[in-house]
């Protein structure tokens, strides 16, 4: 069965040709990457023409910013293979990864697949780390093996799956749980190996905060109040010093002050300003 790898990027310079290179690696060699760049304003789409010449399986797109799941839901129209991988451009890959992923598809044991082996790229990094511990992640595996069963995110799935319920729906930052939920069924585990970068300075735990707050909500609009609320200085701060002392990290409160004040502002323009999912 051939593949197609799906990756959006938005302002990748830094990762993507690590990204791409880890891809030209695998064992599995039947397929194809389309990469859409979602109107980077850095040199990402410089770093993918340079690259186009050593990855004859490419195919490259740009659109104006439009967010990640117009821009996936693009590919995958664009796409010839009978699945669809959803790659990161900040990610990069063990050489057996497809291999791993995709098994269970190929095999018809499963329609989609996930991996429990995603790992933090950049570990040395005090702000990364403070993302995994954030969300109540100790080490550095970006999955919590005690939740595996009720992960959303599909990173392998067979494309007349995909197609049948639309696509991704267009809500932001948790847009890839969509297809589990219109499905009515979630992807099985497998062991491919990847790394996958976090924030790594203040700037970008501040960005992609603001990003993740004006997703939609559970509850609506009490939904939003409450996670408004969870992010006041008071809470935030308390929060904050009992994770500094769990995980050992004196200033991990200066990460949670920084994460919940981008929440607190996304949050605030999703209210005033309506929906606006794009990062």
């Amino acid at each position: 069965m051939k593949a197609t790898i799906v990756i959006a990027v938005y302002n990748e310079e830094n990762y993507l040709k690590k990204c791409l290179l880890s891809l030209a690696e695998q064992t599995f060699k039947n397929f194809e990457i389309i990469v859409v760049d979602d109107g980077s304003t850095d040199k990402t789409w410089r770093v993918l023409r340079n690259l186009n010449s050593q990855l004859s399986n490419l195919k490259m797109f740009k659109q104006q910013h439009q967010g990640p799941a117009r821009a996936r839901n693009f590919a995958a129209k664009q796409a010839k293979g009978e699945i669809l991988v959803f790659l990161d451009g900040d990610m990069y890959f063990d050489k057996n990864f497809l291999e791993d992923l995709l098994e269970p598809i190929r095999q018809k044991r499963s329609k989609g697949a996930f991996s429990t082996e995603e790992y933090v790229a950049n570990w040395d990094n005090f702000w990364a780390r403070c993302w995994n511990y954030n969300w109540g992640l100790s080490g550095r595996k970006r999955i919590d093996l005690r939740r595996v069963d009720q992960v959303k995110d599909f990173r392998a799935i067979l494309k007349k799956e995909f197609n049948q319920v639309g696509g991704f729906d267009d809500i932001g930052y948790t847009d890839t749980w969509t297809l589990s939920e219109k499905l009515g069924y979630r992807p099985q585990s497998t062991k491919g190996l990847y790394y996958h970068y976090n924030p790594a300075s203040l700037k970008e735990v501040f960005t992609q905060a603001r990003w993740a707050a004006k997703r939609r909500y559970k509850f609506g609009f009490l939904g939003k109040a409450l996670a408004f609320l969870r992010a006041t200085p008071l809470i935030s701060l308390v929060v904050g010093l009992k994770k500094a002392i769990e995980y050992q990290e004196p200033f991990f409160f200066f990460f949670k002050f920084i994460y919940d004040g981008g929440a607190m502002l996304g949050l605030l323009e999703s209210c005033l300003t309506g929906e606006n999912y794009v990062l």
